[in-house]
């Protein structure tokens, strides 16, 4: 029996933004500022202010990777965070 995630339950049934595919994988954390940003901003499934959508999935799958993230990645996620604030002129 395979197990089930509910992380990715919660990305498809509750009111999450729809994301690009693989957009955590991006090199560069300003491009994943910049999809959150666009993905957050486009999204109908949203229930809070475009800003809080996008950190909120951020976060949400910082947490999410939790002890298997590389500390390469959880700095890259940092700096996204730092970008996505100044994509939303919340420095």
């Amino acid at each position: 029996m395979a197990t089930k995630k509910w992380s990715k339950k919660v990305n498809e049934t509750s009111d999450a933004l729809d994301l690009r595919k693989g957009v955590f994988k991006l090199k560069s954390p300003r491009a994943i500022a910049s999809s959150l940003k666009r993905s957050a901003e486009r999204s109908k499934r949203r229930k809070s202010a475009p800003f809080r959508s996008a950190m909120s999935m951020l976060t949400f799958y910082e947490n999410r990777g939790g002890k298997n993230l590389s500390a390469a990645a959880r700095k890259k996620l940092a700096a996204a965070k730092r970008a996505l604030r100044k994509l939303y002129g919340r420095n």
